[in-house]
């Protein structure tokens, strides 16, 4: 391995022999076992539980028949639950390994980023500032190179790195300045980070105000089930005295009272989302995010490459020297002076757009290209408040060159200027901005000293000029911005440049604002509540940092906002992680910003924002619905086992193959059909929803309890009317079986929508509702008219007017809700 050219790297066949030898760049023992994982939930799942108990009680009472049926109910239950279980699972698998961290690596001669789990012993790995270093790693070459080594060893100061001493970075530790080429030296487990125990994919994902309601409501209703089953198996075994016979009623009940559905059609839902929200170019990190961001109240979004295109162009540059404002597009003379130190001052190998505009003009105006005669010696990154940054390079005669550039008044402050001086180029450079222009200030470094100093406020300046940016809007963010506030969602603008360049900005897109400006110094001179009501009144922040970022952030969560930041820097970090939608660039963004955020734009665009918003409220709409459908229908279930026994002592309407027929139509039902189905109109149009807004209070679920109420009685009353004609128990069970199925159909119809009539909802376009309802109908005809299973299900056949009065009486009992919805629709 030594061998290798430091230049080419490993070849495709040395890394799979490194990776062979010294294993991947993982930190778990073995790789996630999705199957096993969901297998096993499936098993310990209360229904399932309960379906084998009832299988065992079958076999036991010599009941053959109903047992096998039952064993075989249990494995289409386990198969549907591993089915969307499985396919949840593997979605967020897929969305982990996007959102895996990347690292730079040369491989035969090529630059190419890779997931950092590719990464072998060996690989040459190329590092930068705001980089998370992917494994144990030598330095070859290092150039002012810092790290933050505070996950290994709780210090969070800088640690200076060179190639010749203290040459070792450490896997998981954060490049905070500089650049390096290291080569490495262990991976995965072998690692420093992997012995120790730690874990970056160990995070703690605390859960969503309607996960932990769904959890609260299910192990509620468990604690029903159990009282229930108790209450029926003593009845009905002092009106038998059959003992077996009780537990099947109690198993019956206690089956048809548990929504296990809820659960499952929620991890759906969410992990599905996350996926759908993939095609739209946006990472999810996790799915619980996706609830979220159906109630954000407020997007706070940088300048630069999110609102703007990031595309510099110089348009101007002032010399100091001469006074004179030059138009770069009217080809008068550059001064070469000014565009020399800009150029000093950019990084050798420019990524920054800024940069790469300063390199270009100064290639067309140079007459003689010195880069290749002069060497970085010593770097100091972008730093202070408001931030520059400085380099200094020598050439092989010992000439020096110390050059600067950042925000003019950074710039102005250390220069050798008199107050009228740096009061005249204060002015310009505000001038610059007040037309949305980007302005940085250029400075020739003196210094006399041996040594260089700690930090580059130490250095006095010649004020050289300015160098004036161009970098206009997004195409297509007035409509973006127009969305966002249609939604209800206030956009404020969080950017380092001038307040003049922000509000000239914010003019050009459209931007809501009132005229005021908050600084980063504002923002941390103002208290804690003078800010809490600051920030619901001003919408543009300027030359912020990142603790005035931080602390406007919070400032809005106190307020009561939910809140959404994109973010793309190393200091953006602490703000994207406290806010509630923290949406880093795919692109441009560092690997912390990525750490750190909830979500990646990959082509960072915020116009994708929209659809994530209106994507999160659709998932919660179609949920909400879900659920009210689950609680309907489990209503009559419930009743319809429990009411006869207590009142009509028809002790077994419904047995345990009954309810297992309607979960097997329930399931698919809620999960398959409404997580499928379209955002209806107006969504975008409404406030957000409160963040923690539930739908299983009494007053949200009135609707639908009273739905199922309905239905519970139509149901029982014809089996009353056809009880009292003196029908068999076996036609009574069957009219009160069709017409439960036959409402369960038109309520999964009515409950699309719980404003439009339904009459509108079937233009919906969904290809499931008419699947779902043709395999109803079709096990209608099969329990009917196939002898077996109507045996089964102890049912008889039905004349063509009692199938008509089933459906007479289902429609009765659901289409009710259409003269509701017409009187809602009256009220708006």
């Amino acid at each position: 391995m030594s061998g290798t050219a430091y230049e080419s790297g490993l070849t495709p066949e040395q890394v799979v022999n490194s990776r062979s030898t010294h294993g991947s760049n993982t930190l778990e023992i073995q790789e996630d076992r999705v199957f096993g994982q969901v297998l096993k939930e499936v098993v310990l799942e209360p229904m399932f539980i309960l379906l084998l108990v009832a299988c065992i009680i079958y076999f036991i009472a010599g009941q053959y028949q109903e047992g096998i049926i039952m064993l075989v109910s249990i494995f289409i239950v386990a198969g549907i639950s591993l089915f969307q279980e499985y396919r949840s699972r593997n979605a967020i698998q897929a969305l982990k390994k996007l959102s895996a961290t990347k690292a730079t690596v040369i491989r035969n001669a090529i630059v190419n980023k890779v997931p950092a789990e590719d990464i072998v012993v060996g690989d040459i790995l190329l590092l930068e500032e705001g980089e998370v270093v992917a494994a144990d790693a030598l330095i070859e070459v290092a150039n002012d190179f810092t790290l933050n080594e505070s996950l290994l060893t709780g210090e969070s100061f800088a640690v200076t790195k060179v190639a010749d001493n203290n040459n070792s970075v450490y896997k998981g530790t954060l490049v905070t300045s500089g650049s390096a080429t290291v080569r490495v030296t262990a991976v995965g487990l072998q690692t420093m980070f992997g012995k120790i125990g730690l874990s970056l994919k160990e995070i703690t994902v605390v859960k969503t105000p309607l996960q932990q309601q769904i959890r609260s409501f299910v192990r509620k209703m468990v604690w029903v089930g159990v009282v229930a089953f108790l209450i029926i198996v003593g009845f009905n075994y002092s009106q038998s005295g059959n003992l077996l016979q009780s537990f099947l009623q109690g198993l019956t009940l206690a089956m048809s009272i548990l929504p296990e559905e809820i659960p499952v059609a929620f991890s759906t839902f969410q992990a599905l989302g996350a996926f759908r929200l993939l095609r739209n170019n946006i990472i999810v990190k996790q799915p619980q995010y996706v609830e979220t961001l159906g109630s954000a109240t407020v997007i706070c979004t940088d300048k630069t490459g999110t609102l703007t295109q990031n595309k510099m162009s110089i348009e101007y540059v002032y010399d100091a020297v001469s006074g004179k404002s030059v138009h770069v597009d009217q080809k008068a003379s550059i001064p070469f002076l000014l565009m020399e130190y800009a150029m000093w001052s950019s990084e050798t190998n420019p990524f920054d757009p800024m940069e790469k505009a300063i390199h270009s003009l100064y290639e067309k105006s140079c007459v003689t290209d010195k880069r290749s005669l002069f060497k970085q010696v010593h770097e100091y990154p972008v730093g202070g408040k408001p931030p520059m940054m400085t380099h200094v390079f020598k050439n092989d005669t010992g000439e020096t060159i110390i050059a600067a550039k950042g925000a003019p008044e950074a710039i102005l402050r250390q220069s050798n200027l008199s107050k009228d001086e740096s009061v005249k180029y204060e002015k310009q450079s505000v001038n610059y901005a007040t037309q949305g222009f980007r302005v940085l200030g250029v400075g020739k470094g003196i210094w006399k000293e041996t040594h260089w100093p700690v930090s580059q406020e130490e250095f006095s300046f010649e004020f050289l000029g300015l160098i004036v940016f161009q970098d206009p809007p997004k195409e297509n963010i007035i409509q973006t911005i127009k969305t966002f506030n249609d939604a209800g969602i206030s956009v404020k603008m969080i950017t380092g440049d001038y307040a003049e360049t922000a509000l000239a900005i914010a003019g050009q897109i459209h931007l809501a604002h009132n005229n005021e400006v908050l600084t980063g110094k504002d923002v941390l001179h103002l208290s804690k509540e003078v800010l809490q009501q600051r920030v619901k009144q001003v919408d543009i922040y300027a030359r912020m940092f990142p603790e005035a970022k931080l602390k406007v952030i919070e400032a809005l969560k106190d307020a009561g906002e939910v809140v959404a930041m994109t973010g793309d820097g190393v200091n953006d970090g602490p703000a994207l992680k406290a806010a509630h939608i923290g949406i880093a660039m795919g692109e441009r963004g560092s690997e912390v910003a990525k750490n750190a955020a909830s979500l990646i734009l990959t082509d960072d665009d915020l116009a994708h924002m929209t659809d994530a918003v209106a994507l999160g409220r659709k998932i919660y709409d179609n949920l909400k619905k879900a659920i009210q459908y689950i609680v309907s229908i489990h209503i009559p279930i419930i009743l319809i086992v429990a009411l006869p026994l207590l009142l009509w002592n028809f002790t077994d309407i419904f047995s345990p193959v009954h309810v297992i027929f309607l979960e097997l139509i329930m399931g698919p039902t809620c999960s398959i059909i409404y997580e499928n189905e379209p955002m209806e109109p107006g969504t975008m149009l409404r406030p957000p929803r409160k963040m923690g807004a539930t739908f299983l209070s009494l007053k949200q679920l009135a609707v639908s309890i009273i739905q199922g109420l309905v239905i519970t009685s139509g149901c029982l009353g014809i089996g009353h009317y056809y009880l009292q004609q003196g029908s068999s128990d076996d036609t009574v069970r069957t009219v009160i079986f069709i017409t439960l199925l036959f409402s369960n159909i038109f309520l999964t119809l009515v409950n699309r929508s719980f404003y439009y009539s339904v009459f509108k909802t079937l233009t919906y376009k969904n290809s499931l509702i008419p699947l779902i309802i043709l395999v109803t109908l079709f096990f209608i005809v099969v329990v009917l008219y196939v002898p077996f299973v109507r045996d089964l299900f102890r049912l008889d056949t039905l004349t063509f007017q009692s199938i008509l009065a089933c459906i007479v009486v289902a429609i009765a009992s659901t289409f009710w809700l259409e003269i509701w919805k017409y009187f809602v629709r009256l009220r708006k």
